[in-house]
């Protein structure tokens, strides 16, 4: 697949009104999920998506060989669960030929990956983020509405038997997990890996209130009460807040997504199933890029509907909230995780 460069104008940055480079593409390839996680969606799902709605694997390439030159320096494949699409493990190996340098990171509930962890391997992914509520059998279930926890204890072992760099999400529930964040950390004693603890978000497809969520300051508060003093440290442009407890090979983060306390350096671009473009989760999406190449846009004025929607991006995830009455009715699958 080749670019017509000739039509772009000089290569430049991607920068939004604040000052914050958009380097960061997270790209929705589904909005379907072989779970039914109790904070994303409801038991019997959420109304999918038709497939003709779906944005096709080479509209997604074109749309990131345009960004290359203005910056994009990674890439998170997500879902819903990637992996259920026919075709994935091919689009990212698609994906590592238009972008040898890209890091490519692939978020997943784990369930089949095992079925995939050798053409993974192959094509050098740049990281692996795992979901993980608990490490509970029978709550596993209760959370997920499904048995597949040994599957993804499997799927954990082998990413860390690779030395694949991995990253385990576990959404912090009041009265449900909250009692697990110690276990969860101490993973961290044996293992170089990154336990990172989200305050639980509102989009769960029932527009329901969270009317006491577990803050990351009450999972800091857990930590120091059960590790004493941690080290803290902060990556650039990250949302998760690093601590290391001394003498632990591995790190913890704690990603306070509800009560957005990292929006000032946010470098992150979303791009949804259909083919919205997000420059904010809490927003209700700036443009439809999979529309407007199905309108006939060529390359340049696609990157120009790039270009005004980096432009138009809020300071915050709270001021993009209150322009997008409608966003908590989403599911995180709809949005892209």
């Amino acid at each position: 697949m080749e670019m017509d460069q000739s039509s772009l104008k000089p290569a430049s940055v991607l920068t939004d009104p604040y000052g914050r480079i958009l380097n960061y593409l997270r790209i929705a390839l589904t909005d379907r999920c072989n779970l039914r996680c109790t904070y994303c969606m409801p038991a019997e799902g959420v109304p999918f998506i038709e497939h003709e709605q779906i944005m096709r694997f080479e509209e997604i390439l074109r749309l990131v060989q345009i960004m290359l030159p203005h910056g994009l320096r990674k890439i998170r494949v997500t879902g819903g669960e990637p992996l259920v699409r026919r075709g994935t493990i091919s689009f990212l190996q698609k994906l590592r030929q238009v972008g040898p340098e890209l890091q490519i990171h692939l978020t997943t509930n784990g369930v089949l990956l095992e079925n995939y962890f050798k053409e993974l391997i192959e094509i050098s992914i740049s990281g692996v983020n795992l979901s993980l509520d608990t490490l509970n059998p029978q709550k596993f279930k209760k959370i997920t509405r499904h048995d597949s926890f040994v599957k993804v204890w499997r799927a954990l072992q082998q990413v860390l038997d690779s030395n694949i760099p991995l990253k385990l999400n576990m959404v912090v529930q009041r009265g449900l997990n909250e009692d697990e964040i110690i276990p969860m950390a101490d993973l961290t004693r044996h293992h170089n890996l990154e336990v990172r603890f989200i305050e639980q978000m509102p989009f769960d497809g029932l527009s329901r209130k969270i009317e006491r969520p577990f803050t990351g300051e009450e999972i800091l508060q857990t930590l120091r009460t059960a590790f004493g003093t941690l080290e803290s440290t902060k990556k650039q442009n990250g949302t998760a807040q690093l601590y290391k407890i001394p003498g632990f090979r591995g790190t913890i983060g704690i990603i306070s997504g509800y009560s957005r306390t990292f929006c000032s350096d946010c470098n992150r671009l979303r791009l949804t199933s259909t083919g919205v473009l997000k420059t904010c989760l809490y927003d209700r999406g700036s443009v439809n890029l999979k529309d407007l190449m199905r309108a006939g846009y060529d390359d340049a004025r696609l990157l120009k509907a790039i270009e005004r929607a980096v432009r138009e991006r809020h300071k915050d995830g709270f001021e993009a909230e209150k322009e997008s009455f409608d966003v908590q009715k989403l599911s995180m699958s709809q949005i892209g995780g």
